[in-house]
């Protein structure tokens, strides 16, 4: 047979899977604005309430006071996007549909955690901000590290969450269980940011090979828990 004149197009490969359902998650929440604003409001909150609670006559508290309460909002506003990163799927059963789709499951992982990881950047660009100015933070030398410091941190927080986000699509109290399940395991993360970030903006004596530390200590922890999530990923929704 002579061969086709119109052939078959190609599919999409599969970081073009991944960035579509990315695209198409941010592209709803552009609309509605709905997680973004909830995420950004809860950091601006965490913060405030800090720094009413350590900020004394003008005083600048200490650089570990600093960071601790910096990534404290990070995670808790982290939270309240990956407890929302499936619930559009969880409405009129979507979530069917989308593994029906040809995406392979990986893919699916890692459009729902570059989706997250973008809100939350946009979270962390305000609460950096803030908190320079409320504590009156050193970042002015150093915000590229820091940003690459919270970058790691973020991957590795939206990897372990998106994991426990699907896990628990279906179940009753999931904002409470997803917290209770997701903080034990990113402990090292919090530990190694904070550290990190301590290091970076202690006015008196930065400390920037304890801060390289840390960088390569996030990026071991990022490669293990994306794999650990592409590896889990897949039996996790098969079986929901």
């Amino acid at each position: 047979m002579p061969d086709s004149p119109h052939p078959a197009p190609r599919a999409p490969g599969f970081l073009s899977q991944a960035l579509r359902i990315a695209a198409k998650d941010l592209a709803i929440e552009w609309r509605s604005r709905e997680v973004i604003a909830t995420m950004t409001f809860l950091a601006v909150v965490v913060v405030l309430i800090f720094s009413f609670a350590f900020v004394v006559e003008g005083a600048r508290p200490p650089a570990p006071v600093v960071a601790g309460i910096l990534w404290i909002a990070l995670v808790m506003s982290g939270t309240v996007g990956l407890g929302r990163a499936f619930d559009r799927e969880r409405e009129g059963e979507a979530i069917r549909s989308l593994l029906l789709t040809p995406a392979p499951r990986a893919a699916i992982y890692l459009g729902k955690l570059a989706a997250t990881c973008a809100l939350m950047a946009i979270t962390e660009t305000v609460l950096t901000g803030l908190s320079a100015v409320l504590f009156s933070a050193n970042l002015g030398d150093v915000i590229g590290r820091v940003a690459l410091l919270l970058v790691l941190g973020t991957v590795g927080f939206a990897a372990a969450g998106c994991i426990f986000s699907a896990a628990l699509l279906r179940a009753r109290g999931r904002d409470a269980l997803l917290a209770t399940l997701l903080y034990p395991i990113i402990v090292p993360i919090v530990i190694a940011g904070a550290r990190g970030t301590t290091q970076l903006i202690d006015p008196v004596s930065p400390d920037f090979d304890g801060a390289r530390f840390w960088t390569e200590f996030l990026v071991a922890v990022d490669i293990l828990f994306v794999t650990a999530g592409l590896w889990a990923f897949e039996p996790i929704v098969s079986g929901d």
